[in-house]
């Protein structure tokens, strides 16, 4: 995902402040574990989470509180027209238990 330069601390208070109806609805899907990462010299943001389950995070676009989130978001991201934020799946290179 892509942070707007200088949308940093915006970024960050918001996710401080992440909606507790938001938060449960990972927590209800499988979703735990869950950070972000960011790249300071790229506004690159990585996110990483564990699931149970088939589905993640990505799989909930169509739930209206995480279409709220990405519109309450889409100021300081990049984002496609629906508001979710533009992202990279990454295919896993390496792993170690």
């Amino acid at each position: 995902m892509y942070l707007k330069p200088g949308c940093e601390e915006e970024y960050q208070r918001r996710h401080n402040a992440i909606w507790p109806e938001l938060k449960a609805l990972l927590s209800a899907s499988g979703v735990s574990d869950y950070s972000i990462f960011w790249d300071k010299e790229t506004n690159i943001l990585f996110a990483f989470q564990k699931t149970s389950g088939e589905g993640g995070s990505q799989d909930l676009g169509d739930n209206p509180i995480v279409q709220r989130w990405w519109a309450y978001m889409a100021d300081i991201m990049d984002t496609n027209p629906d508001n979710s934020p533009v992202s990279i799946p990454l295919d896993e290179v390496f792993h170690m238990d």
